[in-house]
């Protein structure tokens, strides 16, 4: 289990975990001076999430008020049915930043199992927490989430005392420092997979497969995964961070660049994100590489295949607008990007439009089928929720979502990252290993 070199750790709440089929939920709220989120999140043997986004929202959550997980090829069905359950008679007392939500992600593929690396992660998993520390533009507020209005209240009282006795900040320390590293995929086996992924797209089996590595780090200590986040933040504020950490297992983690989907209402923002060289060390070399990235006829090819896909797979539910494509930069790599905006034709639960995107040919490939295929039949690993979505939903069916990369998942001493990288037809098996190495460093680099 990672640990912690914050020096303050709220223990959970004593009560046994609920069924999966938990009775109605009750929530209220109370504002909040500023707190340390990492108090929060630092609790071994106990539920926790943490969402972050560059918008500027934030929220940490601890315990579990219920709990929805599946598995399966319906796994998205039967967690939108489950949260309709869960939700059907909450009542929430306070505002509407405040209310309950649902966190957790589901698996890249539909037949996961949960096992080392990925102990504690099932193919689908959400917990509503019991408490939620939420910070916005509108300020902090805190919400205990109960069956009881009287246990609600009670536990909302009880965690204001606690953390009005804790500091404000907690320092985000150093990394735990880099001992060794293992890959599972040699650079020779590597040229083997890329060569083979190359043959499929000559065939027109695949237009396009993103194979991924990864890469296991044996620590010098324990991870604090809550003070890596907080490096991460200062060293990627753009990007959106997580932390999904289940009462038994490992912690996934993680800043990714890329929001898969966010849902309010009828209106929907998505994203392509894809085509990637690094950033300069001057401005000048800076704007020389995304020059080359605008230019060259194999990156717009990789662009494009995202942006059609997913305009195809969002016009049978909602009227797509594609806007202008533009550079995405951050610290250390940049990519070509095109914002996508959705009307929904009629209002719908986030999880269908997860569904309909999942994976993006940013992470999967094209078609999506057989690309799936050749990722199953290639890599040497089990992707588990890499590459996945990773989010929130409420009881409306509103939420965020994004794809589950510039990740890792922690167990004691030692952390798993993974890395991919887009195949198409003139891919170069050297440039495209060199691109995979560039992308394991937002999280490397805070290991070390």
């Amino acid at each position: 289990m990672d640990g912690s070199s914050g020096g303050h750790r709220l223990t959970a709440d004593t009560e046994s975990p609920p069924a999966d089929e938990p009775t109605a939920l009750v929530s209220a709220s109370r504002e909040l001076e500023d707190v340390s989120f990492s108090a929060i999140v630092d609790a071994e043997h106990e539920s926790r999430v943490l969402w972050a986004t560059p918008g500027g929202l934030e929220v940490v959550g601890q315990g579990v008020a219920a709990r929805l997980v599946a598995h399966g090829s319906d796994r998205f069905d039967r967690v939108r049915a489950a949260a309709d359950r869960t939700f059907a008679g909450l009542t929430h007392d306070g505002p509407h930043v405040a209310r309950p939500r649902a966190f957790g992600g589901f698996s890249f593929h539909d037949e996961h199992e949960s096992g080392p690396p990925w102990t504690g992660f099932d193919a689908a998993a959400f917990v509503v927490p019991r408490i939620l520390v939420v910070r916005s533009e509108t300020g902090t507020w805190l919400t205990a989430v109960a069956n009881e209005p009287e246990a609600a209240q009670e536990r909302l009282e009880r965690w204001y005392d606690r953390l009005a006795e804790l500091p404000a900040m907690q320092p985000s320390g150093t990394g735990p420092g880099v001992e060794s590293t293992r890959r599972t995929t040699s650079q020779a086996a590597w040229t083997e997979q890329v060569e083979a992924a190359l043959e499929r797209i000559d065939r027109g089996t695949i237009t396009k497969v993103v194979l991924a590595q990864s890469l296991s780090v044996a620590l010098e200590e324990p991870i604090d995964v809550p003070g890596t986040l907080e490096r991460l933040r200062r060293q990627y504020p753009n990007c959106y961070r997580f932390l999904i950490g289940p009462d038994a297992g490992g912690t996934f983690f993680g800043a990714p660049p890329e929001r898969l989907v966010s849902k309010r209402g009828t209106h929907v923002e998505t994203e392509a994100l894809a085509g990637s060289v690094p950033r300069g060390e001057t401005p000048e070399a800076d704007d020389a590489h995304a020059e080359e990235m605008r230019d060259s006829e194999k990156v717009q090819r990789e662009h494009g295949l995202v942006v059609e896909a997913i305009r195809d797979q969002l016009d049978p539910l909602a009227s797509v607008d594609v806007a202008d494509q533009t550079i995405r930069r951050l610290a250390t790599i940049q990519h070509l990007q095109t914002p996508i905006t959705a009307t929904l034709e009629d209002d719908r639960h986030v999880l269908e439009l997860v569904e309909a995107l999942h994976p993006t040919p940013a992470v999967g490939g094209v078609p999506p089928a057989a690309a799936w295929e050749t990722i199953r039949d290639t890599e040497a690993f089990d992707r588990g929720w890499y590459a996945a979505p990773i989010g929130w939903f409420d009881a409306a069916g509103d939420g965020e979502f994004a794809v589950g990369l510039r990740s890792g998942v922690a167990s004691d001493d030692t952390v798993t990252l993974f890395a991919g990288s887009g195949i198409v037809a003139d891919s170069d098996p050297d440039d495209e290993w060199d691109e995979v190495q560039l992308k394991f460093r937002p999280i490397l680099d805070e290991l070390r």
